[in-house]
């Protein structure tokens, strides 16, 4: 592994690669047709079906798809299966509020989730607290990913590009190509990075089905090494993976991001179309790679949580002695980089815009469109710096910054998914709800108590609450208005 598994010629492939995107960057520039922050942070809202679902694809499967999924699907044995479904239920999410969210989006001229709050409930509170819960689980989320982008390229190239070295790389070309073109050479560059994580994962799942053969016939052999794996699983991991189901269905779904393409969308017609061809997708990226995983525990029985993390790359650099497979490699490098990076500059673009239209523009209502699509970019640059350097220094691990930005995004879903079918709904319900939700979330997580209360996230238990405090307030504020 000294040599690194990517090889010279892969290196430089990846670098070329990274590198050309910046040219996709011009080339939204070149499209834009007016400096305003519509056109940057939505690309004028006119995305047909094969973008808006490429980009949403990409955005939705970050690096943590390709490699924490593997890794979890090793250590937990079969049962993890049940993740493919975690992946469903975020559409499922998307489709409880985003028809009726577009349709408002469209007439009221939508750019961030803090302008459907402030029209919805107008209540400036209200509406920080959601924009700034936003801005710091998108700022978690970059940060994780920046992590995850160093370990790889470190990792991939036998420490040729160094950990801080990678981030710092990385980072630069996201922002360029995001300051130049916005969310159209943000999407543009989704499309092509989704297009290479699916050709990577089915590729790669035909050559590891093919040389180590399928799970039925790695049965023995699993039972033999690792007797355990296909154990029924208990009471509690059943609790545990409903939990975490309730968490990416109410967290994932309202991503300010997810928000964010939903009102780019061209039509509705396209908005739907592109959520149907989002529900196949667990299938064709998640489930290959649960698969590769099982097999994989059958020929690397052995390994530790950080090791299992790497299965996947494991059980290719084992058939590197066949003709063509530095390609399989490469690819999947590529296909893992491309989506991190996917994930991570969809999070800065949608920060950027919260920053810019939900707080500065609050701040500056008579700003032009030129001078706030300046600051949205000069923030992102900002933004940049500041992540980069926390990705370098931070120890933390990163389930567990995942797990923060979930149970925090939780949190603000009823606000969404309630105010778009209730029209009776008030801002004061919402916000007491909002405020309750959180800080039981909050001391669970920032505290040495327990993170799990009888099997159950607190952020779940904290989204419990949330939704009763909002039904309590909503009707017995309704009954003193009848008196």
């Amino acid at each position: 592994m000294d040599k690194g598994i990517l090889g010279t010629q892969g290196t430089i492939f990846l670098v070329l690669y990274l590198v050309s995107l910046i040219g996709v960057g011009v080339a939204g520039l070149l499209k834009s047709k007016e400096n305003s922050m519509q056109d940057f942070y939505l690309g004028g809202a006119g995305f047909g079906v094969g973008i808006l679902f490429l980009t949403m694809y990409a955005t939705q499967y970050s690096g943590n798809s390709l490699i924490g999924f593997a890794g979890s699907a090793y250590r937990n044995g079969w049962f993890f299966l049940v993740s493919v479904t975690f992946m469903v239920a975020i559409v499922g999410g998307y489709m409880l509020y985003a028809p009726k969210l577009y349709t408002l989006s469209q007439k009221h001229r939508f750019i961030t989730i803090g302008d459907y709050i402030r029209h919805r409930y107008k209540h400036q509170l209200l509406t920080y607290l959601i924009v700034a819960i936003g801005i710091l689980a998108l700022s978690n989320y970059m940060l994780t990913n920046l992590k995850a982008i160093g370990y790889i390229l470190n990792y991939v190239t036998g420490g040729a590009i160094g950990f801080a070295e990678g981030i710092i790389a990385m980072a630069i070309i996201m922002v360029i190509y995001e300051s130049l073109g916005g969310m159209r050479s943000v999407a543009w560059t989704d499309a092509i990075q989704g297009v290479l994580l699916l050709a990577g994962v089915l590729i790669i799942f035909v050559v590891i089905w093919v040389e180590y053969g399928s799970i039925a016939s790695n049965e023995v052999l699993l039972l033999q090494l690792k007797a355990d794996f296909f154990k029924e699983p208990l009471l509690m991991d059943k609790i545990k993976w409903l939990s975490i189901l309730i968490m990416i269905f109410f967290g994932i779904s309202v991503y300010p991001q997810a928000i964010q393409r939903i009102y780019a969308a061209k039509d509705s017609k396209t908005l739907k179309r592109s959520f149907q061809l989002m529900v196949i997708m667990p299938f064709l990226t998640t489930l290959p790679l649960i698969i590769i995983a099982i097999i994989g525990a059958a020929h690397f029985p052995d390994l530790d949580k950080e090791s299992s993390e790497q299965i996947i790359l494991l059980m290719l650099s084992k058939l590197s002695h066949i003709e063509g497979m530095s390609y399989v490699i490469t690819l999947f490098i590529a296909a893992a980089v491309a989506a991190i990076m996917s994930t991570v500059d969809s999070a800065m673009l949608a920060i950027a815009s919260l920053f810019t239209q939900d707080i500065y523009h609050q701040k500056r209502p008579d700003a032009s469109q030129k001078q706030l699509t300046y600051v949205g970019k000069a923030f992102s640059w900002a933004l940049m710096v500041i992540m980069v350097y926390l990705a370098i220094t931070l120890p933390s691990t990163i389930w567990w910054l995942i797990q923060i930005k979930l149970e925090l995004l939780c949190q603000i879903s009823p606000a969404i998914m309630l105010g778009v079918h209730f029209k009776e709904l008030r801002a004061k319900s919402v916000l007491y709800g909002l405020i309750i939700g959180l800080s039981f979330t909050l001391v669970f997580l920032l505290s040495p108590l327990a993170n799990k209360i009888f099997g159950f996230h607190a952020g779940v238990i904290g989204l419990g609450l949330n939704a009763l405090t909002i039904y309590l307030h909503h009707r017995f504020s309704s009954k003193k208005i009848l008196q």
